[in-house]
């Protein structure tokens, strides 16, 4: 069994900055991808940013510049590190990641996704 477990949303002013992250736990074998999105009241999920295995990243053109996706493998954690947030910011944030396990039988690989967490830029 996996899980992903998000922590630090919460409330900022407009300019502000904040780190959210997304830690897995499980019988893991290997993380491949791994990234966030986000959705805001009556809209659609969508990505803002992923993050290989390898360190190579993608970002939504609306956060490009302003938000920076690391992770550490060795704690099967990965961050989203938020700069000059605006309130068009404003959603739930879920972490994603492709993961592989060991089912007793072979290697799979699944996709996993957090609980969400709240961020709120005030304007």
């Amino acid at each position: 069994q996996v899980q992903l477990v998000e922590s630090g949303g919460g409330l900022v002013q407009a300019g502000g900055s904040l780190r959210v992250s997304c830690a897995a736990s499980g019988t893991i074998y290997h993380i491949n991808d791994m990234g966030w999105h986000r959705q805001a009241p009556g809209k659609q999920r969508e990505l803002v940013a992923t993050i290989s295995s390898g360190g190579s990243t993608n970002y939504a053109d609306s956060v490009k510049g302003r938000f920076t996706i690391s992770r550490d493998n060795a704690k099967n954690t990965v961050y989203l590190q938020m700069n000059s947030l605006k309130p068009e910011d404003t959603a739930v944030y879920y972490c994603n990641a492709d993961v592989q396990y060991w089912n007793g039988f072979f290697l799979r690989t699944d996709a996993y996704w957090g609980q969400g967490t709240q961020v709120t830029v005030s304007s």
